[in-house]
């Protein structure tokens, strides 16, 4: 991280969901390592515990929010202002997958999915935009995958939730201009986290479900420090996409020039 990066993070409030592990945990981490103070949030209480462990030595509190829960991420809202007196930054990063088509997929299975991934995001943003708004000053970091760019077999409710993360954030570029708050939508690709063996098998699925999970596994490769680092980078200078991580750029770059016939090339990479 570069000095530019981290001053412009220092003594600054981070406000992280998903803190316990993967992306945010090397948020955390890092934000730490240069001044933030932080709020950190996760539903695992243990994963919770070892980032905390992990920012010793920086100002940081954790707090268990299940961020599908509309009335506990407002709480914490409530409670970071009267633990920090307000936020500067939000990653809402918490995130699961489902492996299953539509088709197989239970209604239950899907309000889950999106419970999290979307309304958790929803959550996030309005629970804290309006105590920016009043300081006019705030970034909302909303993390997509490079799966809200294309659609990819056994991933619609995935797909449904990380669309739907993109649409919300690119509304808030048009909407914040000129008050002080920005936001970013982040497309990570390949990032090897535990989201790959935490991953939630619909009931129904089929066998090419099954087979696609242990394929997909392959592909996440980018360590999540290096991840973390390039999000972090890209917020201190303001972008509104962040595109980073194993075969990101590239399934970006397809889905623009062929954006109606890009899955067979997908398709082919995933399963060589």
């Amino acid at each position: 991280m570069s000095n530019k990066t981290a001053s412009h993070f220092k003594g600054r409030t981070a406000v992280i969901t998903g803190a316990g592990s993967g992306i945010g945990r090397a948020l955390a981490v890092q934000l730490a390592r240069h001044g933030a103070r932080l709020a950190l949030s996760d539903v695992s209480e243990a994963g919770l515990a070892e980032t905390l462990r992990q920012c010793e030595g920086g100002q940081a509190r954790g707090y268990r929010v299940d961020v599908s829960r509309r009335d506990e991420v407002f709480r914490h809202a409530d409670e970071v202002r009267r633990d920090f007196g307000g936020a500067h930054f939000v990653f809402n990063n918490a995130g699961v997958t489902l492996v299953s088509t539509i088709a197989h997929s239970t209604m239950e299975e899907i309000d889950w999915q999106l419970g999290v991934n979307l309304w958790g995001v929803i959550h996030g943003t309005k629970a804290f935009l309006p105590m920016m708004l009043a300081q006019r000053d705030g970034h909302v970091v909303n993390i997509s995958s490079v799966f809200g760019m294309a659609g990819i077999y056994a991933q619609g409710p995935y797909n449904i939730s990380k669309f739907g993360v993109r649409g919300l954030t690119e509304c808030l570029w048009w909407e914040l201009e000129g008050t002080g708050v920005k936001a970013t939508t982040v497309h990570p690709g390949g990032i090897r986290t535990q989201i790959g063996h935490t991953a939630r098998m619909g009931a129904h699925a089929g066998e090419d479900e099954k087979r696609l999970l242990p394929l997909m596994d392959k592909l996440l490769i980018t360590p999540p420090e290096q991840c973390a680092r390039a999000i972090l980078d890209g917020v201190a200078r303001g972008k509104r996409r962040i595109v980073t991580g194993h075969k990101a750029r590239l399934i970006d770059a397809i889905t623009r020039l062929l954006p109606t016939s890009y899955q067979a090339l997908i398709r082919r990479d995933i399963e060589k």
